[in-house]
């Protein structure tokens, strides 16, 4: 097994004279000057007392400088602890205090909703998206010293000029922590996932392997999914970056009209999704061509049948820039209507599936080789088992093993214990099935996360949490509908009478209790509406509300 900042090393060394990372429409940085970058920050590291093992957090929009902060991390040989920016102020104070970071790079549309004093362990907070990096708080002599001077620290360790051959990267071993990821941004509920430098080289190996006689040098990907998970951070920036491909990072929110723009500017190589985005794409794009008298009667007729489909496809691969291998799909299950249109017009998709804790992949299948309606097989270096009498034909929780799988959950014993048994075994919490070809099929999620429209992972639990805390809420599911998140919520009549409480008093009352809500929770964990339940949730024997039951309860 290779160092993985050896990789790194490498790579820019070998792509020097590259385009390596560009903030789109904005400004480009050649692996040259990413690694004068990542070369000024191990001196700002090494002047601050920063140690091999020690943890710097990243918080921001994704960006070159991102990017760069987070690969200057884990080649000096300290932690690197990414946050999802859109994380309430109180969240992401959580994970730095948690995580015992010692610095923190932070974007410029977080840094003004954070309070420095929240987080007393910090030695400095660093602004990581203005052209140099800027010292918001220094705390200790050291780190005052090292920003004030680095650029002059900088020329005296390089008086003749920086080249590729100066780099020497720290050399990592295979089960030393190097990511420490939170999959929740609640001190109550947050896990951080301890991943070490072999499951990240994995993921990079895994790529490789499965990608690289499809793309190389000089081809382009659009980033468009959280870096602050594993799934946008291995597959729209380590993978690309180690490979010489050229990353474009989105400057705004990702909506269809601006996704298209730039495929079409970008014409990516590769194309890496969650499904609501796919399937926005795809309702907006296809299906109105599909449902067209004409069209529908074509479809009937065996000699236009062919074409028709033949024409759908290319217009809808022109969408997405015209010159990508495939689109992999994955985070969350993928709308069957969707994948049924996808398949009869014979285009190029595939869908994958992972989690944190294998950082990320678990499975996957070229998509000329996928199976519709199933995530893959087994990745290289991974194992999958179903906890079954009779997997093919019997539902059973999804396991794992191999290379990819975490070292645990940061200072959290009892959660690392659930998820991994003694033979190595990681219990994902999915339910699904494998057929002959090792194809897996889930079929549930016992984990009840869902996923936003950009990549974020929502626990419904914990907005629920907030919710029932509100006025005369006695019970409450949030629930998901396409890009928007409802609130059901039961009121017990006895307290709402005995308020005196009419039915559009209570009903003004759940929007007061919903845009208080949508102010102490994540932009993308805001509710669009509350419906008012007639009558109690039902309940399982242990008075568990059977969430199931109301996955497609109609609202709105």
């Amino acid at each position: 097994m290779k160092s993985f900042n050896l990789c790194v090393q490498e790579s820019i060394q070998k792509y020097w004279e590259l385009d390596g990372l560009s903030d789109y429409g904005v400004r480009t940085f050649q692996y040259n000057d990413v690694a004068r970058i990542i070369e000024k920050l191990h001196i700002l590291f090494e002047a601050s007392g920063i140690q091999h093992g020690d943890r710097i957090a990243i918080c921001g929009r994704n960006s070159s400088r991102w990017g760069i902060a987070f690969l200057a991390t884990l080649t000096y040989g300290a932690v690197a602890v990414p946050i999802l920016h859109e994380f309430h102020p109180d969240q992401i104070h959580d994970i730095v205090n948690h995580s015992e970071a010692k610095l923190l790079f932070v974007g410029d549309q977080v840094w003004p909703k954070l309070n420095p004093d929240k987080m007393p362990a910090l030695d400095g907070i660093f602004g990581n998206s203005s052209d140099e990096f800027i010292l918001h708080v220094g705390r200790t002599e050291k780190v005052r010293y090292a920003r004030e001077n680095l650029n002059r620290l900088f020329g005296e360790k390089f008086p003749m000029n920086f080249r590729k051959q100066h780099i020497k990267y720290y050399v990592d071993s295979p089960d030393e922590l190097a990511v420490l990821n939170y999959t929740s941004g609640t001190t109550s509920n947050s896990k951080g996932v301890m991943l070490p430098f072999r499951a990240i080289w994995s993921n990079y190996a895994f790529a490789v392997e499965v990608l690289g006689h499809q793309m190389g040098p000089g081809d382009r990907v659009l980033s468009m999914l959280p870096m602050a998970h594993m799934y946008g951070m291995a597959f729209e920036f380590i993978y690309e970056f180690l490979h010489g491909i050229h990353v474009y990072f989105l400057t705004k929110s990702p909506s269809p009209a601006v996704l298209l723009s730039a495929f079409a500017d970008i014409k990516p190589r590769l194309i890496v999704a969650v499904p609501l985005i796919i399937e926005k794409i795809v309702r907006k794009a296809v299906l109105p061509k599909l449902q067209t008298a004409a069209v529908k009667i074509a479809l009937r007729t065996p000699f236009l049948r062919d074409r028709v489909l033949t024409e759908v496809r290319h217009k809808l691969q022109s969408a997405f820039g015209g010159n990508f291998y495939e689109v992999i799909i994955g985070g969350a299950a993928f709308n069957q209507e969707v994948e049924a249109v996808l398949h009869d017009i014979g285009f190029n998709y595939t869908v994958g599936y992972g989690a944190t804790e294998c950082a990320p992949i678990i499975s996957y299948a070229d998509w000329k080789s996928f199976k519709p309606g199933s995530c893959g097989r087994a990745a290289p270096r991974m194992e999958v088992r179903i906890d079954s009498p009779d997997p093919q034909n019997v539902l059973g929780e999804i396991f794992t093993r191999g290379t990819n799988v975490m070292l645990g959950y940061y200072k959290n014993p009892e959660a690392t214990a659930a998820a991994l048994d003694s033979e190595g075994w990681y219990h994902t919490g999915d339910l699904g099935v494998m057929d002959g070809d090792g194809n897996i099929f889930i079929k549930g999620r016992s984990k009840n996360m869902l996923l936003g429209a950009n990549g974020q992972n929502i626990y419904p639990e914990e907005i629920e949490d907030k919710l029932s805390s509100l006025p005369y809420v006695t019970e409450c599911l949030v629930i998901q509908r396409g890009e928007h998140l409802y609130g059901l919520v039961y009121a017990d009549p006895d307290e709402v009478r005995g308020a005196g409480i009419s039915e559009a008093m209570l009903e003004a009352q759940m929007e007061e209790n919903r845009q208080q809500l949508n102010r102490v929770v994540p932009s993308y964990a805001r509710v669009h509406g509350i419906h008012l339940m007639s009558e109690e949730f039902q309940k399982t024997p242990k008075k568990s509300i059977k969430r199931y039951l109301y996955t497609n309860y109609p609202v709105g």
